[in-house]
Formats: C-alpha cells, sequence, structure tokens
C-alpha cells in the first residue's frame, strides 16, 4: 500500500559537524524532496534531552581507552549502547515499507566509533526484511556502515558485490548492501550503507546454528582473525600459535625475494599486535571454545606441513588431535580440512581490494561440526573495506602482490610512520603450492569471464550518477572531504587529493579497473 508519511513534509535542521564537534546551523531540508534513495528513520522512545546522546556520544572502550593513553585531559565517553526507538523505512517514491518497527538502535564498530558520524546497528524486536536485500530474507539485526573515511562512500559496497559474485557459485555468504539517507529524532543523519549483521543464519552463514545452553562440540564455529580478540568475553576467544610461529615466504608473483615474516611478535621481528580468534557465534562452554581453538591451530598446522614440509597431516577420528601418514598426499590432507576454493577467493577478494588491515582484522571463517556440517575451515562473510582499493596507499598504482606478502601495519608501515611490518597466515601459507595456484587460476578466470567486474564497473557509475544529490547532501551534513582532521593521516595522497564526491569516484574506477587487469595478466588462465 502506497502513502506519504505526514512528517515527510516537516522541514527539518541540519547540523554541521566540524572536527571539533562544533556545531552550525545550516538551511533546513524539506525531506519530502529527499528522492534520490531510501530513507531510514529511526525516533527514539526517550524524547529527552539525552535523547540524541545514543548516537553523538559512544565510543567503543578499547578506542576511547586507546586514545586516553595518548590524549591529556581526555574525557571517556561512554560505551555504546542500546537505545529503544522506532524505525520506519521507505522507498525513493515514499512507498512506506516499515511503519515505526520497535528497535533497539547503538554505534557499532571499532575505530569508526570515534568518528563524529558514527556506524550503527539496527536490532528489530522481529525480524524483518530491508529493501528487498538477500533476496528478501527477514532478520533482525542490520548495520548502517557510515562510510565517514571514505569519500566517494562506493568502496564496502563495491567490495562486498565483488564478494558477492565470486562466493555465490559455492553457495558461501558476503552481505548484500544498498545506500539509504537515515534522519534520526527528525534531523537528517546522511547517507549511510545498509547492509547485513554478519552472524550465524541459515541465509547468512549458513552453518548449524546453537540452541541455548547447548554444551556439546557438534555445533557450528564462526570466527574472526582479529587483533580485538582480547577485548571479548574469555569465552569467546582464543589463540593460534601458527606452527610455532614458523617463518612464511611472502608471495610476491615470483619465487619470493628471499625475506621471510611471521604472523606474531617474535625477537628477531619486534612488536607486532597480538592476533587471536573471536568467536562470533554463540557458545556455552568452555569444551566448545577448546575444540575449536584446537581444530584451527591444527588445520593450520596441516596446512603448513604441506606447504613447507611435503607432509601429509590427518586428523583423529575425535578431531583433537593429528597424526603423520603416508596413505594419502599432503594436498589430499590439506582439502581434507579446508575448503580450499573459498581460501581461493578469500586471497583473490583481498588481494584484489589491496585491504590495509588484512593482516589484523575484519577477516572470518567458519566451520561447522554440525550433522550436515562438512568439518572443513571455510572462508567467507567478507566484510570492512573502507581503508581498501586505493583509499590507504597500498598498491596505489594498483600494480604488485599484496595480500599473501609483507604488509605494513595500518599506520603505514616501518619508515613510514608505522611500527611494523606483517602477514596474513592463511593467505599466505599455500602461496607457493602449484595445485593451490590452479585453484586461484581457475576461480579468477571464472570470474573473469563472466563479465562480473564489469557489472560492477557498471555499479560504481550508475550509483555516481543516480545518487550524486544525495551524496552532496551528505557532504553537507558532515563537511568531512574538506575537513579530514580525523582521518586525514589514514588516505593515500591519491585520496587524499579528491576534493568532490565524484572525484574520489573517479579515482576509485581507475584504480580498480588498473588492478582488475594487472591481475588478470597474471591469474587468467
Amino acid at each position: 500500500m502506497k502513502r506519504l508519511l505526514s512528517y515527510l513534509f516537516i522541514p527539518v535542521l541540519l547540523f554541521l559537524f566540524s572536527g571539533c564537534a562544533k556545531k552550525e546551523i545550516v538551511p533546513t531540508v524539506d525531506l519530502n524532496e529527499l528522492n534520490d534513495l531510501p530513507v531510514v528513520i529511526i525516533e527514539t522512545k526517550n524524547t529527552g534531552k539525552s535523547a540524541m546522546d545514543f548516537v553523538t556520544e559512544p565510543v567503543a572502550s578499547h578506542v576511547s581507552e586507546a586514545i586516553a593513553s595518548w590524549t591529556p585531559g581526555y574525557e571517556m565517553p561512554p560505551a555504546p549502547y542500546y537505545e529503544a526507538c522506532t524505525v520506519t523505512l521507505t522507498d525513493a517514491d515514499k512507498t512506506v515499507l516499515l511503519d515505526r518497527v520497535n528497535a533497539d538502535v547503538k554505534v557499532r564498530g571499532n575505530w569508526t566509533t570515534s568518528y563524529d558520524k558514527k556506524p550503527l546497528r539496527i536490532k528489530f524486536e522481529e525480524s524483518q526484511t530491508m529493501l528487498g536485500l538477500n533476496n528478501g530474507a527477514t532478520f533482525r539485526n542490520w548495520v548502517l556502515l557510515a562510510e565517514y573515511k571514505d569519500a566517494s562512500m562506493l568502496r564496502n559496497k563495491t567490495a562486498l558485490a565483488i564478494a558477492r559474485e565470486m562466493l555465490a557459485e559455492d553457495g558461501l555468504y558476503a552481505s548484500d548492501a544498498a545506500f539509504v539517507e537515515v534522519v534520526i529524532n527528525g534531523q537528517y543523519w546522511g547517507v549511510y550503507l545498509l547492509a547485513e549483521q554478519q552472524q550465524v543464519n541459515k541465509d547468512r552463514v549458513d552453518i548449524t546454528e546453537v540452541p541455548e545452553g547447548y554444551t556439546d562440540t557438534d555445533i557450528g564455529y564462526f570466527l574472526e582473525f582479529d587483533s580485538y580478540f582480547w577485548t571479548e568475553d574469555p569465552l569467546q576467544q582464543f589463540r593460534v600459535d601458527y606452527a610455532n610461529n614458523a617463518e612464511l615466504i611472502p608471495f610476491d608473483g615470483e619465487d619470493g625475494n628471499g625475506e621471510t615474516m611471521k604472523c606474531l611478535s617474535d625477537p628477531e621481528y619486534g612488536y607486532k599486535s597480538d592476533i587471536g580468534m573471536t568467536i562470533k557465534s554463540d557458545i556455552y562452554s568452555e569444551e566448545q571454545r577448546d575444540f575449536i581453538s584446537s581444530f584451527v591451530n591444527n588445520v593450520y598446522n596441516i596446512m603448513y606441513a604441506a606447504a613447507y614440509k611435503d607432509e601429509a597431516y590427518v586428523f583423529d577420528d575425535t578431531y583433537s588431535e593429528i597424526r603423520k601418514t603416508t596413505e594419502i598426499t599432503p594436498q589430499e590432507a590439506v582439502e581434507r580440512v579446508v575448503n580450499v576454493s573459498s581460501l581461493a577467493d578469500a586471497y583473490l577478494i583481498n588481494e584484489l581490494l589491496c585491504d590495509a588491515d588484512v593482516y589484523l582484522t575484519s577477516f572470518y571463517m567458519s566451520a561447522d561440526f554440525g550433522q550436515s556440517g562438512d568439518k572443513k575451515l571455510t572462508f567467507e562473510a567478507h566484510w570492512d573495506f573502507d581503508s581498501a582499493l586505493g583509499n590507504k596507499d597500498r598498491c596505489l598504482d594498483g600494480t604488485g602482490f599484496y595480500a599473501a606478502n609483507i604488509v605494513p601495519d595500518v599506520n603505514g608501515g616501518p619508515g613510514n610512520g608505522g611500527d611494523y611490518n606483517s602477514i596474513n597466515p592463511w593467505l599466505a601459507v599455500l602461496a607457493y603450492e602449484d595445485w593451490y595456484r590452479e585453484i586461484i587460476t581457475e576461480n579468477w578466470t571464472k570470474t573473469y569471464d563472466s563479465g562480473a567486474f564489469d557489472r560492477v564497473y557498471a555499479m560504481i557509475e550508475t550509483d555516481q550518477s543516480l545518487y550524486s544529490e544525495a551524496f552532496d547532501r551528505n557532504y553537507e551534513r558532515w563537511d568531512n572531504i574538506n575537513n579530514r582532521s580525523a582521518f586525514e593521516k589514514e588516505l593515500s595522497w591519491k585520496s587524499a587529493a579528491c576534493h568532490t564526491q565524484a572525484e574520489a569516484t573517479d579515482f576509485l574506477l581507475e584504480w580498480l579497473q588498473s588492478r582488475v587487469e594487472f591481475l588478470n595478466e597474471y591469474w587468467h588462465s
């Protein structure tokens, strides 16, 4: 049923926040003129003076603690908390899709919570479909990504589209996404990317869900390779020793240059951020945590032995210990416990996109030990690419090998404002195995020849054309193309040279096309 919300005709004031959070009144906007994009209208049930605090004040605790450590006089903000709200969703033609549906809303994310425009999580009381995303599947949990440091606002949407193209044939998950404009308590809050919450669900990460209170180990596990693992409850985290922190040969597209690299801290390599695993799915016992910890550690040991010792190891019947065998090949040993095609896709996605955080966080995998589970480590649910695709100084001319290579830390790397170099061990460990590279070649060739990248280029150009006025409104609201004080040190010089959303989109498209053609010369069969 098509109808107009009466309050869409009510003018609202926009507020412009500088990097110092100074508020200025800007011209009023008639919400009925927001015709480019769907609109998400969030209204708090709290009508008092503190009603907007939930979206303006919170910063993730571990982030605020880090800021306080180098900022004298820093006043600790509250941690993100849920605020009781209603959510209304209208399509671009003002069709009401959701009408004041009950939900809790809070700030989400890690470092992005420190920005003025913060990403949000919506948790509905009952499952809802949102704009037909993910084939119209219904979920309680959705997210709104702020895209604050990406001047094009298109990087996450582009990356997720590429991931879906590559994973679709294997039935694996990457979030669907669509742009919306957000209004909170009558205040225009800008353009956001509506996306899916990373979670176990038959229509998202499709592994065996855990009944509440169930403590046996025959369940599905959803995991994140994550430097923030230590902020989680001890039951939801574990460490991986990566074959006793064994050295890896970084993949440079040739035969290596004689350098080696370790994932974890080591006296020879110096300090690195502690990288562990966060268990993103529900578990209810230490036995479950210890089981998946042992499994993940031993899967890596099997991969390392196959690649660096030409030896095959297999699990016992309980998946608790491994033993050496000559009855199968090292390749077969890996294929028994790893969905290798998903790993090849994970390499290709991250190699293509050059995400600065690839060694550090937001790198997901799953393992299903339920009745119908395949008991293999599977790489899916790719996420968080606002620092990728040339936004930070990684493969800035579109050339070079990155994802399984030596990776500078997010602050730039030694000699460039950072502290250390590292590597993603999951992407690097098999990189010189001929059989594995054949799978990478096959997967790349199939994706390239399908026209997937041409479809993504067209999407970027279409979004820029259709939503340019909405993007302009967003930057009138936040001014973070001109005022980049919160993140300008993170940007590559090419990103920093973009002073409009259109310029940033042109750079993004040019970079991606160059990157695709570079990799196609190497990986296309």
